[in-house]
């Protein structure tokens, strides 16, 4: 797939490329469509056992496609539409069977922090930066930004972040829970595509199941959470996949799972 986003493999894992470069990646109605199908492919393909996301150029994306919502203030149904599939898009990668790492250079703005949100697990490089910009222009998140920001930062710090749209650093990113791993720029996209081919070493059915405990126990209480994840080992322990790491573990092997 060509255009302003590109699809590929690389072993078993299914990458997304922002293809933009000279719009600063920034996201319009047709590239969260082509995300949202891309998606969609990897994760109804079997040999498939992770989505990298990445971008093209200097920066991973400021933000949303700016003149494509300027065209659209005077039209509500078209407005709606453009911020209702960006948001279900996101929603769909959060969700996800298989596990979405996402490889940050530049600048993450705006939008593109809102995509990188929903991601699983963030790579940084060293010059990387994460901003919501909405702010500084009179503008308001509008796929998920004010809600995700406040889980994974707590309250007051996504509030400053949100009111002053100033810029973090890496490090400030990884002390604020939004970033997993920094590494220099020239290994951004190695470290990234390394570490979704050693997901590809695990149960898929596994991942994708400690995956969806997590995502959907983070809005239930305790009990609630004890009892989803009682219920899933219950239904998951009797596997072939547990048998054959159980297996392997005693005779001290790797384990070959067969999913």
């Amino acid at each position: 797939m060509s255009g302003p986003v590109v699809t590929l493999t690389e072993g078993s894992t299914g990458i997304i490329e922002l293809a933009r470069p000279e719009k600063f990646n920034c996201l319009s109605l047709e590239v969260h469509e082509r995300i949202s199908s891309a998606r969609a492919e990897f994760e109804a393909n079997p040999e498939i056992r992770s989505i990298l996301i990445r971008a093209q150029g200097k920066h991973f994306c400021t933000g949303a496609d700016l003149s494509e919502v300027k065209g659209k203030l005077n039209d509500p149904a078209a407005l709606d539409h453009f911020i209702a599939f960006g948001m279900k898009n996101l929603r769909a990668l959060e969700t996800s069977s298989l596990p979405v790492v996402v490889a940050v250079q530049g600048l993450c703005l705006a939008g593109g922090i809102e995509l990188m949100l929903s991601c699983d697990v963030c790579f940084a490089a060293e010059t990387a930066q994460f901003g919501d910009q909405h702010a500084q222009f009179g503008l308001i998140p509008g796929w998920g930004g004010s809600q995700r920001l406040t889980r994974l930062m707590g309250l007051r710090r996504a509030l400053d972040l949100m009111f002053s749209a100033r810029w973090l650093k890496p490090d400030e990113a990884r002390e604020a829970g939004l970033v997993n791993y920094i590494v220099p720029d020239a290994d951004l996209h190695k470290a990234a595509l390394d570490y979704c081919q050693k997901i590809a070493t695990r149960s898929r059915p596994g991942i994708a199941e400690m995956k969806r405990l997590a995502r959907e126990g983070a809005d239930l209480g305790i009990d609630q959470q004890m009892r989803l994840e009682r219920d899933a080992a219950v239904r998951a322990l009797p596997g072939e996949d547990v048998v054959e790491g159980l297996n392997a573990f005693e005779n001290r092997r790797a384990p070959a799972f067969k999913s």
